[in-house]
């Protein structure tokens, strides 16, 4: 008999408890380091989306500042000497005109004085005559004055750039030109306002308000014997009326086809010269009071107009419903508190600078239509104003100083409308949403609207879902419901390994393949949706009427063979009808009947040829998840519902189809996600071409495909860069906004069913 104290019997299957603790420990190990490596992986995922997120900002955010301008030194000048002033691309030198009709160039290094020479010729008395105004020409480096006789002189000032040898640093010598002097009133009575303009080929123009009221053209035409290389001047002498108006400012385009000029009483007067013989001037209320200050932007085409009122407005000729093109007031900017004394125009874009009486300054952009800076000068009044060549620094030219501002204005030409409201451009003839992003000249102006971009990549989605959604799920739907286990698994495997075709195969085959064949057959593909669609259904029908005992001795899923010939006698029969179809229902040529009657073009590369495209391509996505979903619904649901009385069918539709619909709603989300972003199909089936139109027979372009297009062409940190960051900004919110609605949608639908 054992005793109570001796230990119990060993079990044969005990296991010493040494080797368990050590088995649970390497368990335990094994399970922390996978959980630490799961939980690092996801946080890596979660940082590195986060990471990309940041990057994108910090690339998009400098878009929405503005300007900023600060002053950075003073250039003391003689009582009067600067009315006009003018400085060379490096911001070494300054040269002003004054009244006492001098031209004095100052050093900025030192505000020293580097050379002097007078406006006109000395007279007799060896004196240069005193000017009555002074104007600097919008975008070319020349001086002019007029004097009280009737004469203007006008001068273009060069600037010399040379490099040490030694030292390797740069010199910039100026160099004043020969003044060119012009008798605009033979009768030697004072002018009213003026502009000069002088050519690049020596050629010369003045317009001047003369004493009788009328606006003198007088123009000097250099000409070139072609023989003996002969140069001769030609002057010529034409006027117009200015309608009993008296001129304030006038300027004109570089070519001479637009003269603009203010009044007085506050209008704005417009004359066509383009046949060289101006007539009468539109005429067309500016302002409130006298306009004050008057210029051109960029380009010649846009006139800004400052009203002593304190208004700041901007006009163009637009095209109207007669095909006239007539000038209009397209833009106002928040007024100053005091009359405009100066404007000065952009030499790199559409901006411009403003002063007022009271040395308000503005720093503005027409397109966008931005306030881009208000600040004040302590320099007043305000005689002249001008950017460097680079727009890099404005300088306000008072009495005595001209005070030099450095200009850090990166990014004026976008903003919220003009990324996506609509916007007047110039010469357009309303509004417009655009994106062109070069032109073929300096002046050119870019048009970044992202709208049309978006539009594109909804319009793109939605065709292509057009025909993924239906294939994906329904195909999905019978596959996993209706079709026999032994065909499942060669059909399923296969659909999903077309979802391993590259998108730019895809693209290569819709673009240059599939595009032309749609072209050349488009009647038959409207003819085969119904066909086929009728003689799936037929054989359908046929195939239930069969009697039980026929159907029974063919082989379980045999019936696809009898669809799939179905499908195929539709095709065919659309094909062979199409002919015949087209020549009756489009007189031949659906392209030229669709222009015809609709007023659509018919680009090859369209809405329907990118659906088809991305649709073959974002199908076996939805195939695969919506078949999962069908496929884990419990088959207890499926039997009882089948044990009930209900068929295969009703089955299906209340009972199987609500239970999967959280996982069908993920596969259509992930389908749209995949539609969104996708990239080589559209660019390489859709033509690129910006518009918004959802006809199926043009283009488009999308935010993705826009972004490979434009990138490598984009210099890093300028405008165009930027706004392509913005673009992918937008998709990145697109896409999340649209898994967050689709999982909270999901979450929701799962709840709902799952007491089935």
């Amino acid at each position: 008999m054992a005793s109570l104290t001796d230990p119990p019997p060993a079990r044969a299957d005990a296991t010493p408890r040494r080797a368990v603790a050590r088995t649970s420990r390497s368990r335990l190990l094994v399970d922390r380091a996978a959980r630490s490596v799961v939980t690092a992986g996801g946080l890596g995922i979660i940082a590195s989306v986060l990471g990309i997120l940041v990057f994108i900002l910090i690339e998009v955010v400098p878009l929405l500042g503005g300007a900023d301008v600060t002053p950075v030194e003073s250039i003391p000048l003689p009582s009067d000497a600067a009315e006009a002033v003018l400085v060379d691309e490096h911001r070494t030198h300054v040269a002003a005109l004054g009244l006492d009709g001098v031209i004095r160039i100052f050093r900025k290094s030192d505000g020293g004085l580097a050379s002097e020479a007078p406006l006109f010729p000395p007279g007799p008395d060896g004196v240069s005559p005193r000017l009555a105004a002074v104007v600097a020409a919008t975008g070319t480096p020349v001086l002019a004055g007029s004097t009280d006789d009737g004469r203007v002189a006008a001068v273009r000032i060069g600037w010399d750039v040379a490099f040490d040898t030694n030292t390797g640093a740069r010199e910039v010598t100026p160099d004043v030109g020969a003044p060119i002097v012009f008798h605009v009133d033979p009768e030697g009575r004072p002018l009213g306002a003026f502009a000069a303009i002088l050519g690049e080929s020596g050629s010369a123009s003045v317009l001047a308000q003369t004493a009788s009221g009328d606006l003198a053209f007088v123009r000097l035409e250099v000409r070139e014997n072609a023989i003996t290389g002969e140069r001769s001047s030609v002057e010529s002498r034409t006027s117009a009326t200015a309608s009993g108006r008296r001129l304030v400012r006038i300027v004109a385009s570089n070519d001479l086809r637009d003269v603009y000029a203010g009044s007085e009483t506050g209008e704005l007067l417009h004359w066509k010269a383009s046949d060289g013989s101006p007539g009468d001037p539109e005429i067309f209320p500016a302002t409130s009071g006298p306009v004050a200050a008057l210029a051109l932007l960029l380009g010649d085409r846009s006139v800004i107009v400052g009203g002593a009122d304190g208004s700041v407005s901007v006009w163009f000729q637009t095209r109207g419903g007669d095909d006239v093109f007539r000038m209009r007031r397209i833009r106002d900017f928040a007024p100053h508190g005091a009359p405009i004394v100066r404007i000065t125009p952009s030499p790199r874009d559409k901006g411009f600078a403003v002063a007022d009486a009271e040395g308000g300054l503005g720093l503005y952009y027409s397109t966008s239509a931005r306030t881009l800076w208000r600040g004040s000068t302590p320099h007043t009044p305000v005689r002249a104003l001008l950017f460097a060549p680079k727009a890099d620094a404005l300088y306000a030219a008072s009495d005595r100083v001209v005070g030099v501002y450095d200009v850090e204005n990166p990014h004026p030409e976008v903003g919220w409308k003009a990324l996506f409201g609509k916007v007047w451009y110039e010469s357009y003839p309303e509004p417009a949403h655009v994106w062109q992003s070069t032109g073929g000249t300096d002046d050119f102006e870019s048009k970044l609207s992202l709208t049309p971009l978006v539009f594109g990549t909804l319009k793109a989605t939605v065709y292509s879902l057009l025909l993924a959604i239906p294939l994906g799920v329904f195909g999905a739907m019978y596959t996993s419901q209706f079709m026999h286990p032994s065909l499942k698994r060669y059909v399923k495997p296969t659909v999903e390994i077309m979802a391993a075709l590259p998108s730019v195969v895809l693209g290569f085959l819709g673009g240059l393949w599939l595009a032309p064949i749609v072209e050349k057959h488009f009647p038959a593909l409207l003819l085969a949706v119904p066909f086929t669609t009728i003689a799936v259904l037929a054989a359908g029908l046929a195939w239930s009427r069969l009697p039980r005992p026929w159907r029974n001795r063919i082989p379980t899923g045999a019936e696809v063979g009898v669809y799939a010939l179905a499908l195929a006698s539709g095709a065919w029969l659309a094909a062979e009808l199409a002919p015949a179809f087209a020549s009756v229902a489009f007189g031949g040529n659906f392209q030229v009947w669709l222009l015809e009657t609709t007023g659509l073009r018919y680009d090859q590369r369209n809405a329907v040829v990118v659906g088809l495209a991305m649709g073959f391509a974002v199908i076996p996505i939805i195939f695969a998840i919506a078949e999962d979903a069908f496929s884990n619904v419990p088959l207890n649901l499926v039997s009882g519902s089948l044990a009930l009385g209900a068929n295969r069918w009703q089955t299906v539709t209340r009972v199987v189809l609500p239970t999967a619909s959280p996982g069908i709603f993920s596969a259509i989300m992930v389908g749209f996600g995949r539609a969104v972003g996708e990239t080589m199909i559209v660019l390489m089936a859709t033509g690129n071409t910006p518009i918004m139109d959802w006809s199926a027979f043009n283009g488009f372009r999308t935010l993705s495909a826009n972004i490979a297009v434009e990138i490598p062409e984009a210099p890093v940190g300028s405008t165009l860069y930027r706004t392509l960051f913005l673009a992918g900004l937008l998709l990145f919110l697109v896409t999340f906004a649209v898994n967050t609605v689709a999982e909270i949608v999901r979450q929701r639908l799962r709840r709902r069913y799952s007491q089935l």
